[in-house]
């Protein structure tokens, strides 16, 4: 049996799932990309090119791969520790980690923003131990984004930690690796491309939140105005155009950098399974 023929019904699958691209994701989109085609060129240019919009476009993004960057570390933490080790209360840490996955968007900022405010309990003893403020700063953004986006980078590394041979390790010792040469040359190779794509989900999750950065953020302009709520703010004030054009740019650098980081993924996996 050839392998084309392995599912049953391929062709009415493969019919529904293009039905689905096509009026869940193609349609919106090229909706999108139709009503920007009506501003003219300059007028685009003139748009996207506005002080604020691109300080927005600076605070979001910064803020989105430095939170990715820092949930993909302390996201591996957390996934080595359940995979590798047994304690009292994994079972219910482990239901914690999802919470942000289940909690409103609009709930967690709110928490965030009374617990960093400088009146708040982590907010007081920041600025006053360390004359760090949390809330309504760029730093506020970048929690709040660590806090919701760190739940995918965990549920994308485990279970490859979990399937993860052990007789590799066994064998890299029993030639004389050491510890930190067994998770350098052994582990992290193989568990690489996994964090990298929970760094992307991260990094896409961070790029287009919207209800838990508005409350921590101040949302000043030029300082920690994200682009959500720039294109939200336009809507308000019947600006469409602007709106469209500010969306279609920032639908344009991320799906590039996202094509970047599955093209790095890729070519991480074929020189993985050259070695």
């Amino acid at each position: 049996m050839s392998q084309s023929r392995i599912m049953p019904g391929f062709r009415p699958a493969l019919g529904f799932t293009l039905f689905y691209l096509g009026l869940v994701v193609l349609i919106p989109l090229s909706t999108l990309i139709f009503k920007s085609l009506q501003l003219g060129w300059q007028d685009y240019v003139n748009i996207i090119t506005h002080n604020r919009v691109l300080a927005a476009f600076r605070v979001s993004f910064v803020s989105a791969l430095v939170a990715a960057a820092i949930a993909s570390f302390f996201g591996f933490i957390i996934a080595w520790v359940f995979t590798r080790y047994s304690f009292t209360g994994k079972k219910l840490m482990d239901a914690l980690i999802d919470l942000p996955f289940a909690l409103p968007t609009a709930v967690a900022g709110i928490v965030l923003a009374t617990i960093f405010q400088p009146s708040g309990i982590l907010g007081k003893f920041l600025i006053g131990s360390f004359n760090l403020r949390i809330a309504y700063t760029p730093s506020g953004i970048v929690v709040a984004l660590i806090f919701i986006s760190i739940p995918f980078v965990v549920r994308t590394v485990e279970p490859v930690l979990q399937e993860f041979d052990s007789r590799m390790e066994e064998a890299a010792s029993s030639l004389g690796a050491t510890r930190l040469q067994v998770f350098t040359k052994i582990i992290f190779p193989n568990i690489f491309p996994a964090l990298l794509t929970g760094f992307a989900l991260a990094f896409a999750r961070g790029v287009g939140e919207y209800g838990s950065v508005i409350f921590i953020a101040g949302n000043i302009p030029y300082i920690s105005e994200i682009v959500p709520l720039l294109i939200v703010t336009k809507l308000e004030q019947y600006e469409y155009a602007g709106a469209t054009a500010i969306a279609l740019t920032m639908l344009v650098i991320s799906f590039a950098l996202l094509l970047f980081i599955n093209l790095l993924q890729m070519w991480i996996r074929k020189r993985s399974g050259q070695l």
